[in-house]
């Protein structure tokens, strides 16, 4: 019997605003950021359409990397903004490849921007962030990269990359909250940003951000933040820190081949191999002559984590979750038997 009561969460008691600075401190350092981290009073999707809005506007050309439809989005993003967006589409559910980016960046000599989402949780895959970001940092290409997802559960450090902005959400790899996210922005990117024609007095503005926190001392957010989601921020960084983002990593690695040895001894092919492979979900397609579909309904009667694919491409590969306090293999082993059975059936 739950003996929670739901009552309480209308008496959270307030945030302290001198804490509020604190937790973009700490999340800086789990992103391994040296210049400002902003707090969005908002799911991380809502931070990517921030940096679009605004760093996207008319003269700038965006190298905009698509697997998924989450690279999709910013490409639409940027261009209601004014911005000229050359896509590069990877093949359906998969990763791009570090070729295709140097052929768009040589054919766009004129490029200003480059946006690449780093591990796609829609289909289980990861893309050559290392080798993008070298290829754009060459040619003096300011880079947007959409660790939300990969963030905890990869190495990643924002400074090492020399990525210019950075968008994370605490609610995967790191087990927290989804009602806040976060940006890293460099000294390079404000320059871009922080503009006369910038937007403003908006949620997508990120100079709104930069004036009415950063620069009056990081003291409350502007708006009426949530003081519940606040807390619970606070306490997932807690739970990361006591554990260690060495160890959190690992953990993700371990959970991720515990999947991949799983779905072979079933005599299933994981979707990525092992080097293009995200460790925060495994995938794999379902075998013809099955019913994707009654075979997913089987599975999450047991395990409500296992779900279809997102996007083009991933419709019919199923992913495994062991994202975030998922990412132990106990866990896989118990959703490995859950699909054995269902496969035996």
């Amino acid at each position: 019997m739950n003996d929670f009561d739901p009552k309480l969460l209308l008496d959270t008691p307030p945030f302290p605003a001198e804490r509020v600075a604190g937790l973009a401190d700490r999340l800086a350092r789990l992103i391994g950021a040296s210049g400002d981290v902003l707090l969005v009073q908002a799911e991380a999707v809502v931070a990517l359409e921030a940096v679009a809005a605004s760093l996207g506007r008319p003269g700038v050309k965006a190298v905009n990397i698509v697997t998924s439809p989450y690279g999709a989005w910013f490409g639409r993003w940027l261009r209601r903004a004014g911005a000229s967006v050359v896509e590069i589409r990877a093949e359906a559910a998969r990763p791009v490849s570090a070729r295709a980016v140097e052929a768009a960046l040589d054919a766009h000599p004129d490029a200003n921007l480059l946006a690449v989402v780093h591990a796609e949780s829609a289909s289980g895959i990861r893309n050559p962030l290392e080798a993008i970001q070298l290829l754009a940092r060459e040619r003096g290409v300011l880079t947007i990269v959409d660790a939300v997802a990969s963030l905890g559960g990869h190495d990643f450090s924002a400074d090492a990359l020399r990525a210019d902005v950075v968008v994370v959400g605490p609610q995967k790899a790191l087990a927290g909250p989804a009602g806040f996210s976060a940006v890293a922005v460099s000294k390079r990117a404000w320059a871009e940003i922080d503009r006369p024609d910038a937007p403003q007095t908006s949620t997508l503005s990120l100079v709104d951000q930069k004036r009415l926190w950063l620069d009056i001392g990081r003291g409350a957010l502007p708006g009426t933040p949530s003081p519940l989601e606040l807390w619970a921020l606070a306490a997932a960084l807690d739970r990361v820190e006591a554990e260690g983002m060495e160890r959190l990593i690992d953990r993700h690695g371990e959970a991720a081949a515990a999947a991949r040895d799983g779905l072979e001894a079933l005599g299933l092919a994981p979707w990525a191999r092992a080097e293009d492979a995200s460790n925060l979900v495994t995938a794999f397609a379902v075998p013809e002559g099955i019913d994707a579909l009654h075979l997913l309904e089987t599975l999450r009667a047991a395990d409500p984590d296992f779900s279809f694919g997102v996007g083009p491409g991933a419709e019919r590969l199923i992913r495994l979750n062991h994202t975030g306090r998922r990412a132990d293999p106990a866990v896989v082993h118990a959703m490995i038997s859950v699909l054995a059975a269902a496969l035996r059936r």
